[in-house]
């Protein structure tokens, strides 16, 4: 197969679709690999690295788009992106259609296969369904929800100037953490390590449970309810929103008049961004311009987290994805989605057939079958 890697042109974003180690292993397997002139170089690879791993390099996206049967990146394709998508070409990425009409109308007209990340399913080693593709990325995104919801706490940008550890004598900041999975968790842990106060608020009592026998009794996890939200808001000096309905668009947690509750300069970190963001006030930011204010509250909603810091999150995002992108490139989608139940629920469309039922739902749109379900 012949497998392109184009350069992300999405704002500040610095990922890479597959890293060198990668390219080897499917140049050794038979494949064909195109990688994009400069693809790697924010993630810290040259174009060298990719030669002497077995790839060619193309001058621009044109020539890596018109000769890839699959293409493998990192973010959805961007508006200038959309001419280049070929009927039956394979697109194995980030999508999270729910969140963008746009792109998912542009993805149906273009008639591509769209192998999106983010629902690719699997049983984890406990036995419980997970989101392998996404979880790498929900780690990162997590410990950097707090690491930068920290910064944005202080008085030069906008927040309340409150150093989230504290120092003897004087109080720590608290931080509330709406989700319990693995953003959640990730983010928890790092404002508790930071010497923060910590409230998890989760809706499952499966999860609570869980959360109570391994995370430190000093951290609180409370069941959401609407009471104990308003509650917490008003405690908190960072909110961060890590809710996650796969596929879907994100509930609306926060809403307008919640902002009333809260005190003036602390910051709202929205990691639910890419799925629409979990509060009514959030809307889509760049790592170059991160924040805006409402009501006195700093809203922190960067679409990209993980891209602030490109290499690991590479390294984390290619040791994920290459086990698959290998079963692709030997298999095709189609006979993939035969073998593999997990694999299925990451086709969410399929030459101009959606097949993702909370994406059809988000929009308005009908849902179709495919001929290997």
């Amino acid at each position: 197969m012949i497998i392109g890697v184009p350069s992300e042109v999405k704002t500040d974003e610095y990922r890479v679709g597959m890293r060198p180690g990668g390219v080897e292993l499917l140049v050794k397997q038979g494949h064909t690999l195109i990688v994009q002139k400069g693809a790697g170089l924010g993630a810290g690879f040259s174009d060298e690295d990719y030669t002497n791993a077995g790839a060619e390099i193309a001058p621009d996206a044109p020539s890596v788009w018109k000769r890839a049967e699959m293409i493998v990146k990192v973010k959805e394709p961007q508006a200038q992106e959309y001419p280049l998508m070929q009927e039956g070409q394979t697109v194995f990425t980030y999508f999270h259609f729910a969140a963008d009409k746009e792109l998912t109308l542009a993805c149906l007209e273009r008639k591509i296969v769209a192998v999106a990340y983010e629902t690719l399913e699997s049983v984890d080693h406990t036995g419980h369904l997970s989101l392998p593709l996404l979880t790498p990325m929900s780690q990162i995104a997590g410990r950097l929800a707090t690491q930068e919801g920290a910064k944005f706490l202080e008085k030069p940008f906008g927040g309340r100037g409150v150093l989230l550890g504290g120092v003897p004598g004087v109080e720590p900041g608290n931080v509330l953490v709406i989700g319990g999975g693995v953003v959640g968790t990730h983010a928890a842990t790092i404002a508790y390590g930071m010497g923060a106060r910590v409230v998890i608020l989760e809706k499952s009592l499966d999860r609570i449970q869980y959360l109570s026998d391994v995370m430190p009794r000093q951290m609180i996890t409370i069941f959401a309810d609407p009471q104990d939200m308003r509650r917490y808001l008003a405690w908190a000096d960072i909110v961060i929103g890590a809710v996650l309905i796969p596929g879907a668009a994100a509930p609306k947690l926060i809403r307008r008049e919640d902002l009333k509750l809260m005190k003036p300069g602390a910051v709202i970190v929205d990691v639910a961004i890419d799925q629409g963001g979990c509060a009514e006030t959030s809307r889509v930011t760049t790592h170059t311009k991160p924040t805006y204010t409402v009501d006195d509250v700093v809203h922190y909603c960067v679409g990209n987290m993980p891209g602030a810091v490109a290499r690991t999150s590479t390294f984390a995002l290619t040791n994920a994805t290459l086990p698959w992108t290998e079963k692709l490139a030997r298999h095709g989608h189609k006979k993939l989605a035969e073998k593999s139940q997990g694999f299925r629920m990451a086709i969410n469309m399929d030459r101009g057939v959606l097949l993702n039922q909370p994406v059809a739902e988000a929009h308005g749109l009908e849902v179709g079958e495919a001929a290997y379900a």
